[in-house]
């Protein structure tokens, strides 16, 4: 009897202790949602306070130019690398031109030297940011990168580009000028006739395969500099990374083209709008193959890749590949086994002054 009266308070004292914690899950449990409510209710607020911005802003640029009124200036330039896939990639913004409603515009140099005279770095310059009636533009070409800023130019241009494992990009190069590509089979190139395979030249110490001739992307980053254009410069390797991380929107590999044009069409739809869908079904995309391609020993691999060019060069691609996949990690996701673009995952809030 004595028992029953001590335990008795123990039972209610444990059922006093879980009813409290029942009641404190339940009012953590409506906080929650209470806050999650309260989130939605200013997203939404933020999303309609956004709304009402820029249509007051479109109504504005209505009234003062017509349907384009928004200032669409945009310039986009892409100083092609030979060999990495560029006229794959260029045929995507001629096909899309028309559709979306922008010029397409190649530069075209003499005897497709990427260095221009600095008279005519003045006057390209001077073309890209005042000719209004090629805007908005997607200038394309084999020409080494130039900083619009230098020439006291307003605006800059957005720089891309795409960047090819080096042996391979040379590999490409070699049998190009030999047997040409599927693009223009009929156009004479100039070493037409030389039976001479990449191993073989490489092995008899020939011109056209040495390890200077790797250096070229570098370069193309690194700019008009003459340092750029010393092969087997430290400076240029780093000026060509500087570059490539403030001065480019997005640098892509031909190993991974597809990815390069589904971030592009994401972040700068004006220009790619459709561009994912095209690269996939489409035929004018996939035009240019080198013709009679074979692809190198690991002998004549090895031996290139004792050279400093190599490894200098083989740094950069594998510099630019890691900031290409950095990217790429935050702007896209897989599933269901396929990649698809990111939703926006910022918003505004707090706009003020508040809309009458």
């Amino acid at each position: 009897m004595g028992l029953s009266r001590t335990a008795m308070p123990a039972k209610v004292q444990l059922l006093a202790v879980l009813a409290f914690a029942l009641a404190m899950l339940f009012i953590e449990n409506q906080i929650q949602s209470l806050e999650e409510s309260r989130a939605k209710l200013e997203l939404t607020i933020a999303r309609h306070e956004v709304a009402e911005v820029e249509q007051r802003h479109s109504e504005g640029a209505g009234r003062e130019s017509g349907p384009r009124a928004e200032k669409d200036d945009a310039v986009v330039i892409y100083n092609r690398v030979p060999k990495t896939a560029s006229t794959s990639f260029t045929n995507i913004a001629y096909d899309l031109c028309g559709k979306n409603g922008f010029h397409v515009l190649h530069i075209n140099t003499t005897k497709n030297n990427p260095v221009m005279s600095l008279q005519d770095q003045v006057r390209f310059v001077r073309n890209v940011t005042s000719w209004k009636e090629m805007k908005p533009g997607f200038y394309h070409g084999h020409v080494a990168y130039l900083d619009f800023s230098k020439y006291g130019a307003a605006g800059k241009p957005m720089y891309i580009n795409v960047v090819r494992d080096p042996i391979e990009r040379l590999v490409s190069y070699y049998y190009f000028l030999r047997f040409g590509d599927d693009y223009r089979p009929a156009l004479r190139r100039r070493k037409q006739g030389d039976k001479k395979t990449f191993d073989e030249c490489v092995s008899s110490g020939g011109p056209d395969c040495a390890p200077d001739k790797l250096w070229l992307q570098i370069p193309f980053f690194c700019g008009h500099h003459p340092e750029c254009w010393a092969a087997g410069s430290r400076w240029a390797l780093q000026q060509a990374k500087y570059n490539l991380l403030n001065q480019y929107l997005l640098v892509g590999v031909t190993e991974e083209l597809e990815d390069f044009v589904m971030i592009l069409e994401a972040a700068l739809p004006r220009f790619f709008r459709g561009a994912t869908e095209l690269y996939r079904t489409g035929k004018k995309s996939h035009l240019r193959k080198t013709t009679d391609k074979k692809p190198p020993t690991k002998e004549t691999i090895t031996k290139l890749q004792r050279s400093d060019i190599w490894k200098m060069e083989n740094e950069f691609y594998e510099f630019a590949l890691e900031q290409f996949q950095f990217a790429r990690a935050h702007a896209v996701r897989e599933k269901d086994g396929e990649l698809e673009v990111l939703a926006q995952s910022f918003f505004y809030e707090k706009i003020y002054p508040k809309a009458n």
